[in-house]
């Protein structure tokens, strides 16, 4: 796939996604377009486990989205314009978004810099954060430029962190360091730099070597936990159950571990 920001490249079922848009390594319209269209190829191999996204700058995993654009779409809205009525189509960057939810593989931002804006709600969206540590800043700082996050961020950060909490970052306009990313709850885990690269391959060959209808089913129950009561959750937990026990790879996996034996995932 030719693409103009990303560079992809796979070892067996890991996926690794290096988005570069030098100098600033902004996030653009374009780029939005050529994510999801790996993101749709991909959803289409089965033996994909995991997708990595990271950043090609220095320091930088994606600095925000180009405000370039947003300013632009500014200057061309009419402020006084009635609300359009009904709901309205979801933007791009949204529709990417969710589509990284839903995938039965699992995503994780290694945010190899400081992100910010719709960076860090692009990698909000993916299933796990891994940060270097180092002197960066992530956050949602939209608020200082008189606007506020408009790529989920609201939503998922509230969902991960709590409104008390998203009110305060978000309002003030916060950014952080890693290693209070890491306190919040913004980031799973934060990686020392000189070993950044090589513990972000083994927490994803780890991810890689599990049990990948398991994972998805418990990926799907998981984000859905939000929108669901605890009744109609446990209902689609129990589907989710009964879905991986009918694959080939519980049976065996179980018998396997019976008789102390290893087993080889195969997807079925």
């Amino acid at each position: 796939m030719s693409s103009r920001f990303l560079d992809v490249d796979r070892d067996g079922g890991i996926v690794r996604c290096t988005i570069s848009n030098p100098p600033r390594h902004t996030l653009t319209a374009t780029g939005v377009v050529e994510l999801q269209r790996l993101v749709d190829q991909l959803a289409g191999d089965p033996a994909v486990r995991v997708l990595v996204l990271t950043g090609g700058g220095e320091g930088i995993f994606i600095a925000h989205y180009d405000v370039g654009e947003l300013a632009e779409a500014s200057e061309r809205s009419d402020g006084g314009r009635p609300p359009a009525q009904g709901p309205s189509e979801l933007h791009a960057l949204h529709r990417l978004c969710l589509s990284l939810e839903a995938q039965r593989f699992i995503t994780v931002a290694a945010i190899n810099g400081s992100t910010a804006g719709g960076g860090l709600e692009l990698a909000l969206s993916c299933d796990f954060r891994l940060a270097e540590d180092g002197p960066f800043l992530l956050g949602l700082p939209e608020t200082t430029v008189g606007i506020l996050p408009g790529a989920g961020g609201t939503q998922r950060m509230t969902r991960l962190l709590g409104s008390a909490r998203a009110l305060d970052l978000i309002l003030h306009g916060t950014l952080v360091a890693p290693q209070a990313a890491l306190g919040l709850g913004l980031v799973h885990r934060v990686f020392a730099s000189e070993r950044f690269p090589d513990e972000v391959a083994a927490f994803v060959e780890d991810l890689a070597s599990r049990a990948p209808i398991a994972l998805a089913a418990a990926k799907r129950a998981i984000h859905g936990a939000h929108d669901r009561s605890l009744e109609e959750g446990l209902a689609f937990e129990q589907e989710a159950f009964e879905e991986t026990m009918r694959s080939e790879d519980a049976a065996g996996a179980m018998r396997a571990a019976l008789e102390g034996k290893p087993y080889a995932w195969k997807g079925k």
